[in-house]
């Protein structure tokens, strides 16, 4: 058993950002890191602010892009924090090596739906240089890599003082796997950081381990969860049958990459005013209107009037990953797929990321502050990790005296050791993913709905009794955890019979 001041599960921006800021305050946090995390692969940038810009046309565009769903609170800290904690935490204390103009000035791009060239970026691979700079931060902070969540540890279903049940719902911390065994580790504070979830989509731009595990762990603690419906699809990822999809960064239409059809025409005028810079929803469902009249399994990307040393410059990492591939974007279209990309639903928090449950958190991708609305707009879901770590630590240290210590007497985690079929595991996830995109992906009906939800709920329930009996493993953990959120999902889909941003309804 450990017990800690904080734990935070899950190593993003949003993860790293509070764990670096709760350190500096000498509270024990011990951040558990599963695998690779989405801000890592983060490809295009991270919100700044542009020449005439404005924290009013900011947020004009994160309206307009989330269809006036987006919570004006959320919105506003958003715009008035972001920039500040930009410079203060990335480019001051981190010393994130943004690309710079030939006289030293930031070097800012424009992805769909800004008004402005307001991007910040690192070639094509800003995740990953934002995380390398935040890990570099993360001293006298306990990281547990490899490290799997499996439950969070709440007063109502896990202590043994059975009275317990009648004090407010409380997070004390979380049952972890370690490869081998579980650990019980008690919290003060519990972050969840857990990120996306979108592997239980066919075709997604996200890691494996994007399986939704924050959401299903706060659903089954008891925590309000919303606007799971609102799931966005990347326009353009590489289409190489048989294998994961590869993100093809937004900043390549910024810089003025058009999409053509199967005839290899251009076909955007067709659907909106902006062309290729429409918002996210509004191009993917373009793309694959114009795959289903062409009965066609892929369109292409063309960026060939860019000169090829400019690209390599610019995007190092999406080149090189294109000629391993055969293409080659100075020269020719490459073929391009819309995947599953960023969930603009979660776990319900407040603008210091306190969800429902007393002693939990949630930050990120995981949580639903609201800012999104009903579609992201780009780029500024790395800036809502930063912004909301970053909350989140500063009113953890504000109130830190006036929390409770409670743990309670708790069971330890009996193990049980029945050895499961991999075929099985992987049967059952190829059959979440297909449903999940035939039925639920980019355009859905009431039918569609309708088989997701029957195929769904009967495959969780082969699921649970082999979960129970089972021999644990992260796969096994991500599995359970992944049909959960599917269904979360589609029941969100199905109760909202309305066309809005992301969630689209030909019924």
């Amino acid at each position: 058993m450990r017990k800690c001041d904080i734990l935070i599960i899950g190593c993003g921006i949003a993860g790293a950002t509070a764990a670096i800021e709760l350190a500096k305050k000498g509270l024990d946090v011990v951040v558990l890191a599963a695998g690779d995390s989405n801000s890592a692969w983060a490809q295009g940038g991270i919100v700044y602010t542009g020449a005439d810009d404005s924290q009013t046309l900011l947020a004009g565009d994160i309206h307009a892009a989330g269809a006036g769903l987006c919570n004006p609170e959320a919105v506003d800290q958003l715009v008035r924090q972001g920039p500040k904690l930009v410079d203060k935490v990335l480019i001051e204390e981190a010393m994130i090596p943004f690309d710079r103009n030939g006289d030293g000035s930031l070097s800012l791009t424009e992805e769909g739906a800004h008004s402005k060239r307001r991007i910040l970026h690192h070639k094509d691979q800003t995740g990953k240089a934002i995380m390398q700079g935040l890990l570099a931060q993360m001293k006298n902070v306990e990281i547990r890599n490899g490290s799997t969540a499996i439950d969070l540890i709440t007063l109502s279903h896990h202590s043994k003082k059975m009275t317990d049940i009648y004090l407010p719902s409380t997070c004390v911390g979380a049952y972890v796997f370690n490869g081998q065994s579980v650990d019980l580790i008690f919290a003060r504070e519990t972050i969840l950081a857990t990120g996306g979830l979108g592997e239980v989509f066919l075709h997604t731009s996200n890691p494996q381990e994007a399986r939704g595990d924050g959401i299903a762990m706060a659903y089954r603690a008891g925590a309000r969860i919303m606007n799971m419906e609102y799931v966005q699809f990347h326009p353009t990822t590489l289409y190489i049958p048989g294998e994961r999809r590869f993100l093809l960064s937004e900043a390549l239409r910024g810089e003025g990459a058009h999409l053509l059809n199967a005839r290899f025409q251009p076909f955007m005028h067709k659907y909106h005013e902006r062309l290729e810079l429409a918002p996210r929803d509004v191009v993917a469902r373009a793309i694959f209107t114009e795959m289903l009249q062409s009965s066609a399994d892929h369109l292409w990307l063309d960026i060939t009037f860019r000169d090829k040393k400019w690209l390599q410059e610019r995007f190092p990492g999406i080149t090189s990953h294109c000629l391993e591939k055969g293409f080659d974007l100075a020269t020719e279209p490459v073929p391009i797929v819309p995947a599953a990309h960023y969930s603009c639903g979660g776990v319900a928090v407040d603008l210091q990321g306190r969800t429902s449950i007393r002693r939990l958190r949630a930050i990120g991708e995981v949580s639903c502050t609201g800012l999104h609305g009903a579609n992201r707009l780009a780029s500024t879901s790395l800036l809502e990790g930063l912004v909301w770590g970053h909350a989140a630590a500063v009113d953890i240290g504000e109130h830190w005296n006036e929390r409770s210590d409670y743990f309670p007497p708790v069971e330890e985690w009996q193990m049980s050791h029945e050895k499961i079929d991999s075929a099985l595991l992987k049967q059952d996830w190829m059959t979440i993913k297909q449903t999940m995109w035939n039925y639920v992906g980019l355009v859905r009906d009431q039918d569609r709905l309708r088989r997701a939800l029957k195929m769904l709920r009967q495959l969780q329930w082969e699921i649970d009794s082999f979960y129970e009996k089972a021999e644990l493993t992260s796969d096994l953990i991500g599995l359970r955890n992944g049909i959960m959120t599917a269904l979360l999902i589609a029941q969100g889909a199905w109760r909202n019979r309305h066309s809005l941003g992301c969630h689209y309804r030909i019924s």
